[in-house]
């Protein structure tokens, strides 16, 4: 037996006797988890306000571009946004409302486009899940507003609509929000980057080397535009 085996079946040998304790049941056993000591953060202590500022701040240290509105201007601020960004086919998930879709652009809706397909398109339109502004990352959970993860990674241009009531602090925060996370979701702080080769820094090679955000102060959110302040921690980008 090798040197690396015999640690490995050390290790594991070590968390199979940690979880069969002599007598201790599956409740027990739940009993014990809960018990456990849990020394990091767990709730945010910033205001709503501070919270979508945090967001706000975050998003574009990462060179994402972030706008706001309300319910009512998004239809515009949609069209805006695409006609700004001088792309004319983009892809986009069945279940998004079609006053998302703004006339006067290629929509390619997917259902099941194959790969090829989606290769061809300039940009995609999507809906989140969730945003942690304490790492400036939004969570999409890939249901029908959000599309397959293939149509968020293959295009090079992202516009993505975040509700702001959908923004927490902290990620405890979010797996709160969520009572079972899926499978499969997607982790998005900023537009794709990596200085893996050679320390140089290269966009696109993970997804979208452009991200645009557009932040909707829904009924369930703060009203007023949120004062930025400084980065207290590094943020970690990519996705």
């Amino acid at each position: 037996m090798t040197a690396a085996i015999s640690s490995r079946e050390s290790i594991l040998g070590r968390i199979r006797s940690a979880i069969q304790t002599p007598g201790m049941g599956l409740a027990d056993a739940a009993v014990a988890y809960g018990a456990l000591p849990r020394g990091y953060i767990q709730a945010g202590k910033l205001s709503r306000e501070g919270t979508i500022a945090l967001l706000i701040e975050r998003l574009r240290e990462y060179d994402a571009e972030v706008v706001e509105c309300t319910p009512e201007e998004l239809p515009a601020a949609i069209a805006a946004q695409l006609a700004a960004s001088a792309k004319h086919t983009f892809v986009a998930p069945p279940g998004l409302p079609p006053s998302w879709l703004a006339t006067g652009f290629d929509w390619k809706i997917d259902n099941d486009l194959d790969t090829a397909e989606i290769e061809k398109v300039d940009g995609v339109l999507t809906a989140a899940t969730c945003a942690v502004a304490d790492s400036g990352t939004i969570v999409l959970h890939h249901g029908p507003t959000e599309g397959r993860r293939v149509i968020s990674l293959l295009p090079d241009w992202h516009l993505c609509i975040l509700l702001a009531s959908q923004v927490v602090e902290t990620l405890p925060e979010y797996f709160d929000r969520v009572e079972q996370p899926p499978a499969l979701a997607t982790y998005i702080s900023g537009p794709s980057a990596t200085a893996d080769i050679e320390m140089t820094r290269i966009k696109g090679v993970h997804g979208p080397r452009f991200l645009h955000v557009i932040l909707v102060r829904d009924p369930d959110s703060p009203t007023q535009a949120p004062a930025m302040r400084p980065a207290d921690t590094a943020p970690h980008k990519g996705r």
